[in-house]
C-alpha cells in the first residue's frame, strides 16, 4: 500500500508509542472475536486518551483513506469489531479512554468517558448508593461505549429499559472529525433530530462514541429471588402476569430457560444444585427488589421484610391457579447469587456440549411463550437430530435461541453448512411473527446479509442514506451492520475504497 509508512509514522508522532502501534503480540487478541468466528487482518491498534486525539486521528484516516474499526471489550456476539481481511483498516480501542469525569448524586448521573468497563461503573454508583440499571455476563471485559454502539440490553430491561434508555447525554467524533458535544442532560429540547439516539445502536458505522452521561437508580437495598417449576412454557406468561400485577415496578427481571439448559449447567459447574427437588419442563427465575430507604420514598420501595411476604404470596397464588408444580425463593444474598448463576452460565455450558448456532431474537412480549411453543418443534422436525432451545428474558421477549448440533458434528463445518440453513430458518420463523433477528447483541457482520433479506425495504433505504451523508467515505466500520444494495459489494454507500496513502 503506497505510503503506508507515511500514514503510520504521522499516527505514531500523533498519538505516542503506546498510543498507536503495530506490534504483532500486542495486536493478535484483537483480531479476532471471542468466540473464534472471525480472523482479520490490520494496519495497527491506536489508542487515543482524548476525545480531541480521537478527532485527529479519524482526519488523519480520512485524508489517507484508512478505514476505521471501532473496538470496546471484544467481548461483541456479531463480530461488529473485528477487521476483515484486507489490511486497510486499523482499530481503534478507547481502552486508555476510561476515566470518570462527573458524578451527580443529586441528580442520579454519572458522565464518563467510553473506555470505562461497565464493573467499574458499577462500583463508582455503588460508593454514591447508586447503581447503574444495566448489567450482563460480560461485565468485567464490556466497555461503555460498546454497550452504546450495541443498544446493549441484560437482564433488567423489563424494569429499566436497553441501553438506549439510560443514555442522558453523549459525546461523539463523527466521520469528518468534528466532535459532537452533547453531554449535558436536558429533559426537553426540540432543536431538531434527537442524534444521541441516532448514534446509539449504530455499531461505530456513523460516529465513534468518547463519551456519555448516564442515568443512575437508586441502589438495591434488598431483593429476592423466586425460582419455580412449570410444566408448559405458557403457564410462564400467566405466572409473569401475575407477578406485575402484585410486584409492580419492584419486579426487576423475569427469566424462563427448559429443562436441558438447567441440567446442562449442573453437568458444567460440579458444585452447582437445583434448587427444587425432581425435574419440570420449564423453570423461571423471578428478581424483586426493594430500593434504598435513604434514596427512595417509603411508597416507592417496601420495607425488606415485605419482600419474602411477597414471594410467599406469589408462590401461593400461583400454586392455587395451577401455574407451577413446585417453587422456593432466596433467604440469603448467597443464595440469590446462587440462582442467578445457574442462569448466567446457560451459554458456556451449552458451547462445552459441542457446536450450536446461536441467535439473538425477539418477539412481541405476549407472544414469546407461544413463539416458543411452535417454533421449538418446528425446527427439530425440519434438521432432524439437532436439539432446539430457547430461554431468556420473558418480560422484554428477548429469546435466545440455541439450536445445538448433533453429537456427531464437526465443529467449524456443521456451523457453516447446516447451521447456517437453520439460522435462516429461525429467522424466516421470527420475522413470521413479527419480531426482529437481533435482540440485543447487534448486526455486525454476523446478520448484516440477513438483515439485508428479511428486513423492511423502507428501513434499509433510510438506513443507506444516513450511513451514506454522515459518512460519504464509508470509513467507520465498512461492513457492519449496513447490508449492500443488493447486486452491489461491499457495504454502503459503495463499497470502501482505499486510495493510496498520500
Amino acid at each position: 500500500m503506497q505510503n503506508l509508512e507515511l500514514f503510520i509514522n504521522t499516527a505514531q508522532t500523533m498519538l505516542g508509542a503506546s498510543g498507536f502501534t503495530r506490534d504483532a503480540d500486542v495486536l493478535r487478541p484483537w483480531l479476532t472475536d471471542w468466540r473464534g468466528r472471525y480472523t482479520g487482518t490490520a494496519i495497527g491498534l491506536a489508542s487515543p486518551k482524548s476525545a480531541e486525539e480521537v478527532s485527529a486521528l479519524i482526519s488523519l484516516c480520512s485524508q489517507h483513506g484508512a478505514a476505521i474499526v471501532p473496538q470496546g471489550g471484544n467481548s461483541g456476539m456479531s463480530g461488529g469489531a473485528t477487521p476483515d481481511e484486507s489490511g486497510t483498516a486499523i482499530i481503534l480501542s478507547l481502552r486508555r479512554m476510561d476515566a470518570i469525569r462527573h458524578v451527580d448524586p443529586q441528580a442520579r448521573q454519572i458522565t464518563c468517558e467510553a473506555g470505562l468497563i461497565l464493573q467499574n461503573l458499577h462500583d463508582a454508583a455503588d460508593r454514591y448508593d447508586l447503581r447503574f440499571p444495566l448489567t450482563l455476563g460480560g461485565k468485567g471485559t464490556a466497555t461503555i461505549g460498546g454497550l452504546i454502539s450495541t443498544n446493549a440490553g441484560g437482564t433488567q430491561v423489563l424494569r429499566h429499559g436497553t441501553m438506549r434508555a439510560q443514555v442522558a447525554g453523549i459525546e461523539a467524533v463523527m466521520a469528518d472529525g468534528q466532535i459532537f458535544s452533547a453531554l449535558t442532560p436536558l429533559k426537553k429540547d426540540n432543536r431538531g433530530f434527537d442524534l444521541k439516539q441516532l448514534l446509539i445502536g449504530s455499531e461505530g458505522t456513523l460516529g465513534i462514541v468518547t463519551a456519555a452521561t448516564l442515568n443512575l437508580v437508586p441502589k438495591i437495598w434488598d431483593r429476592t429471588v423466586l425460582w419455580v417449576g412449570l410444566a408448559r412454557i405458557e403457564h410462564a406468561r400467566e405466572m409473569f402476569l401475575l407477578c406485575e400485577d402484585l410486584c409492580g415496578d419492584t419486579l426487576e427481571g423475569f427469566e424462563i430457560l427448559p429443562r436441558h439448559c438447567l441440567q446442562s449447567v449442573l453437568d458444567y459447574l460440579p458444585a452447582a444444585r437445583s434448587p427444587l427437588d425432581g425435574e419440570h419442563a420449564w423453570y423461571a427465575l423471578i428478581e424483586i427488589v426493594s430500593s434504598s430507604p435513604s434514596s427512595a420514598s417509603s411508597s416507592a420501595a417496601p420495607a425488606a421484610p415485605a419482600l419474602s411476604a411477597r414471594a410467599e404470596q406469589i408462590l401461593g397464588l400461583a400454586f392455587e391457579r395451577g401455574l407451577i408444580a413446585d417453587g422456593t425463593f432466596s433467604a440469603t444474598q448467597a443464595q440469590a447469587e446462587a440462582f442467578w448463576q445457574l442462569r448466567d452460565s446457560i451459554s458456556p455450558a451449552e458451547r462445552a456440549i459441542g457446536p450450536a448456532m446461536q441467535h439473538d431474537i425477539s418477539v412481541p412480549v405476549d407472544q414469546m411463550a407461544a413463539f416458543v411453543a411452535a417454533t421449538v418443534p418446528a425446527v427439530e422436525s425440519r434438521f432432524p437430530g439437532v436439539t432446539a432451545l430457547a430461554f431468556g428474558h420473558l418480560g422484554d421477549g428477548n429469546v435466545h435461541y440455541h439450536v445445538l448440533a448433533p453429537p456427531e458434528a464437526q465443529r467449524g463445518i456443521w456451523e457453516a453448512n447446516e447451521g447456517k440453513d437453520i439460522s435462516n430458518f429461525v429467522h424466516d420463523l421470527v420475522t413470521q411473527w413479527g419480531g426482529s433477528i437481533s435482540a440485543e447483541h447487534g448486526i455486525g457482520q454476523m446478520k448484516r446479509d440477513e438483515l439485508g433479506r428479511l428486513g423492511d425495504p423502507a428501513a434499509l433505504s433510510i438506513l443507506r442514506s444516513v450511513k451514506a451523508a454522515l459518512d460519504p467515505q464509508n470509513l467507520l466500520n465498512p461492513g457492519k451492520l449496513i447490508p449492500p444494495i443488493p447486486g452491489s459489494e461491499g457495504s454502503p454507500p459503495g463499497p470502501h475504497t482505499v486510495r493510496p496513502l498520500a
